[in-house]
């Protein structure tokens, strides 16, 4: 029997998660004895209260990351802007803060297991650390930060990465919820759905397979390019190269306040044969400053970071001769204000 847990958390968009739940389940009268689909949490039986109005939905059991079968993560429902308690970040965040994210990476390239994304379900997963690397989507809105997690964001409607399968838009729950259907249990009982839903799949699936598109035909131009973000740029690079960067020499205590809590970071900054140097401490981690440049008197540079989740963030900052003030961006998320001070 093909199991299907679609998991639930406090914020969760509706349709994300009562899509492939009604999808499922139309699947289930056509294969009968094939298919079982059930609401779970990362802590047990509960109501949910969804991002929608608060409307609250029950979940009848607890995740099972060591089951066969495939797990449906959906995204959260909140607000756009801002960074608020109810902001999707905010939302994820606390999300983050469960259970969850190790129940997923534990199922996560298990045999038997497929992990299946709507919308910001993707996000979720990779702003935990666990899209490393692999292709996926997200909403459009959300492509940038999704790239900026390390992932790698592929502008389709439905990706296929073996294990994992994303969705893009909210909507996109019923074309990931058939597409499994006819990849797990065949096109005929997909086909069924389709009919009784009087829905067709949107689009082509991507998977990493067949010929590749020339490289000088490029999708869009717009695609996020995270691998230049993490590529040094070459030492004799003109916008390495500065005659005064003095006022930033040193070390720093700042605070970067984020949607999801303050980071407290020590930067350290050093100007050599003319080449701008840097590198960031939070707690026991120590990174380097990837592409630093100063314009204007302004310093920027991109910076990955792993707590209170994973990031490519860029800054922009100027100083004084004690303070230091500036931002911190990642895609879509609000700017994050950073503030320091030189340590004597």
């Amino acid at each position: 029997m093909l199991t299907v847990q679609i998991v639930l958390f406090d914020g969760f968009d509706l349709l994300d998660a009562i899509a492939p739940y009604e999808v499922f389940s139309a699947a289930a009268m056509y294969a009968e004895n094939a298919l079982s689909v059930e609401f779970v949490t990362a802590e047990g039986p509960r109501f949910v209260t969804s991002g929608i109005n608060g409307l609250k939905v029950e979940a009848s059991g607890r995740l099972n990351p060591e089951l066969a079968g495939i797990i449906v993560v959906p995204g959260a429902a909140g607000d756009v802007e801002g960074d608020g308690p109810d902001s999707i970040p905010a939302i994820m965040a606390r999300a983050l803060n469960t259970e969850l994210t190790g129940m997923i990476g534990q199922a996560l390239g298990q045999q038997g297991i497929v992990i299946a994304t709507v919308c910001g379900g993707s996000l979720l997963l990779a702003m935990g650390g666990l899209l490393e690397g692999r292709p996926a989507v997200t909403h459009h809105l959300g492509m940038d930060l999704l790239g900026a997690t390390g992932a790698v964001p592929v502008p389709a409607r439905v990706v296929d990465d073996g294990g994992l399968v994303s969705g893009g838009g909210v909507t996109s729950g019923l074309d990931v919820a058939l597409y499994l259907l006819e990849r797990e249990l065949g096109p005929r009982i997909a086909h069924a759905v389709e009919r009784l839903f009087e829905f067709e799949r949107r689009g082509t699936v991507w998977r990493d397979t067949g010929r590749a598109p020339s490289p000088h035909k490029p999708w869009s131009g717009d695609e996020p390019n995270i691998a230049a973000d993490k590529t040094p740029m070459a030492p004799d690079s003109p916008h390495d190269t500065v005659t005064h960067a003095s006022i930033f020499d040193g070390d720093w205590d700042t605070a970067i306040a984020t949607p999801v809590g303050k980071l407290q970071v020590r930067l350290s900054i050093s100007t050599r044969n003319g080449v701008i140097q840097g590198k960031a401490t939070q707690g026991n981690e120590t990174v380097v400053f990837l592409n630093p440049e100063l314009q204007d008197n302004k310093l920027t540079w991109s910076l990955q970071i792993t707590k209170p989740m994973r990031l490519n963030l860029k800054f922009e900052v100027t100083a004084g001769e004690d303070y230091m003030t500036g931002v911190a961006r990642a895609g879509i998320l609000p700017a994050s204000k950073l503030t320091g001070k030189r340590v004597s």
